[in-house]
């Protein structure tokens, strides 16, 4: 089987480094990292074809145009798919997905346990750890505002630590998805669970990053939480555009 990581980066030179090393670690058979950059000044892009120099399981793809999170992350699953992934992966590059997770999230759909598993901060044995009180309570209204829009029965809903099968994410229509930013997250879960998906949601400790700084801020938390609206009615996989 084979599976590949994507990881959306801006601004990760502190990061990303550590964690091709901290991947590798884990030792999974197949899996491949594919680094989605939007042209960091940081010399991001620099440090992973550095590392793919000794690691032919290691590709970056630089992108030239508009930056931006939702187009990243469609832009992976979409190069991760033409590679012939059986399963395509999405985490971000600061840890707080941290890699000790993935060889049980990988094999919950190797196994076919599931279409979709995602690290989830909000079952048993999950936590949202080293956050401040106001970004916790933040987070679990934000999560009940867009489970009742949405009318997904997922608890974290806004994780970005998941997994999905080649054939889940092929009938997500991809090439049909609006979000540039965040809301990516948001528009694919609600085209999963539109589609019947099997998702299993497997615990994991959020930890804030302690390296680099976060693009996320009010504006585009905001912006996110109304374009939930958009996304109730997903396009059924297969009709006519």
């Amino acid at each position: 089987m084979k599976t590949v990581v994507t990881i959306p980066t801006y601004n990760e030179s502190a990061n990303i480094g550590a964690l091709i090393d901290e991947i590798e670690r884990q030792g999974i058979p197949g899996l491949h990292v594919l680094v989605v950059d939007d042209q960091s000044p940081d010399g991001t892009g620099a440090i992973v074809l550095q590392k793919a120099r000794t690691r032919p399981w290691v590709k970056l793809l630089s992108r030239m145009g508009p930056r931006g999170r939702g187009s990243a992350g469609i832009d992976g699953f979409l190069a991760a798919l033409a590679d012939g992934a059986d399963a395509v992966f999405e985490m971000d590059a600061d840890f707080s997905h941290h890699p000790r997770y993935l060889p049980r999230m990988v094999e919950l759909l190797e196994l076919g346990y599931a279409d979709v598993v995602i690290g989830s901060r909000f079952v048993e044995g999950g936590q949202d750890a080293d956050r401040g009180l106001h970004r916790r309570v933040v987070t679990q209204l934000a999560g009940l505002y867009v489970r009742a829009i949405l009318g997904v029965a997922v608890h974290d809903v806004s994780s970005g630590f998941r997994g999905f099968t080649r054939r889940t994410l092929e009938a997500v229509r991809l090439d049909t998805c609006v979000s540039t930013g965040p809301s990516i997250v948001l528009e694919v879960l609600s085209r999963v669970c539109a589609g019947g998906a099997r998702i299993v949601e497997f615990p994991i400790v959020f930890e804030d990053r302690v390296r680099g700084e976060s693009t996320l801020t009010l504006r585009i938390l905001l912006e996110t939480l109304r374009l939930v609206w958009k996304f109730r009615t997903p396009p059924v996989a297969g009709a006519d555009r």
